[in-house]
């Protein structure tokens, strides 16, 4: 049973080295940055004043609040999303679908 344990805690471990990859750990304690690719500076910025405007929106409940003339106040809901699916931690989620398997083996 012991030996059973042991390997499955190495497993455990390997696992864990190898999927846990979105979140990097800082030199401050409980503290972690998520990482995504952009092209450059000005994707950066369409992506935090949109990210802004989406939240506005959200607060105001009101489209008249933008000008529906002016190009620069409309939303790339289409980036928003993007930049979602970039910080989605999909191998965290493969792991855990492999932590179930290690651990479905015993029922």
């Amino acid at each position: 049973m012991e030996t059973n344990e042991t390997q499955n805690l190495e497993r455990l471990k390997k696992l864990t080295a190898q999927y846990f990859t979105t979140l990097k750990s800082t030199n401050e304690a409980n503290s972690y940055t998520v990482q995504f690719k952009v092209v450059n500076y000005l994707e950066l910025g369409c992506i935090i004043t949109d990210l802004l405007k989406l939240c506005i929106l959200a607060l105001d409940q009101d489209m008249n609040n933008f000008q529906k003339a002016d190009k620069s106040s409309s939303i790339n809901v289409s980036l928003i999303l993007e930049t979602v699916v970039h910080m989605f931690p999909m191998d965290e989620m493969e792991f855990l679908g492999c932590v179930g398997e290690v651990f479905g083996e015993k029922s």
